[in-house]
């Protein structure tokens, strides 16, 4: 059972592909000494915060983007999702993950949720640049998965979802090629669970948060503040 508590990941715990991922190949580098010393004796190195629920703030709508490379980038994709068609929810404020916490929020028919993620306070060059997430929850969990997660971004996640999560990552896809793949990613599983345009769009990224905390908490990647 989770934890109704923040906690931290354990960056001894990771991979060095994950911790390349989520730290960047310079601090990896620079922190690879203290790691290994700590995985020699399993000693834990606090990471960033780990929040046990993804929570979501409305945010008023306005020109966004970091530059005006990133601004002209965001509405070619918002346009491409309204194209799609999909249903928008809104822009959002993500306070509990870390360094990419604006997401505007779609929903397309029948059964995928999608999300435009940037940064407006990027922490590294490029580390907030746009990119696109889709997510299916499928109906049957026979072959072991429950939802497939289709994602645009240029780098792997990190940590690594959980394995009933089909992940697939084609870096820099638009909106309409993207949510070919994904749908094509779902058919091999079978159908995913119908959502409805009004549907809480927040539900299953959630459910998707959940199911990776569980994940990381049976490989010991989360440390709990107590």
């Amino acid at each position: 059972m989770l934890n109704l508590v923040l906690s931290r990941l354990n960056l001894a715990a990771l991979t060095d592909e994950e911790l390349q991922a989520l730290v960047g190949q310079e601090q990896a580098v620079t922190l690879l000494p203290e790691i290994s010393a700590a995985r020699l004796v399993e000693r834990p190195v606090p990471g960033p915060s780990v929040s046990p629920v993804l929570t979501a703030e409305p945010l008023p709508e306005r020109p966004w983007g970091a530059s005006p490379e990133e601004s002209r980038a965001l509405a070619a994709l918002h346009a491409e999702f309204l194209a799609a068609p999909a249903t928008a929810h809104g822009t959002f404020y993500l306070p509990t993950l870390s360094e990419v916490r604006h997401l505007r929020a779609y929903t397309l028919e029948p059964d995928v949720s999608g999300a435009l993620r940037w940064s407006e306070t990027p922490e590294s060059v490029g580390a907030g640049w746009p990119f696109l997430q889709l997510l299916t929850w499928l109906r049957d969990r026979a072959s072991g998965l429950a939802c497939v997660l289709t994602t645009s971004a240029p780098h792997a996640l990190s940590p690594s979802p959980g394995a009933e999560v089909d992940v697939h990552r084609h870096p820099g896809m638009g909106v309409a090629e993207l949510l070919a793949c994904h749908r094509q990613h779902v058919l091999r599983h079978g159908r995913g669970q119908k959502m409805a345009p009004d549907s809480d769009w927040l539900r299953p990224w959630q459910a998707l948060h959940a199911l990776n905390l569980s994940a990381w908490e049976r490989r010991g990647l989360l440390i709990g503040s107590g």
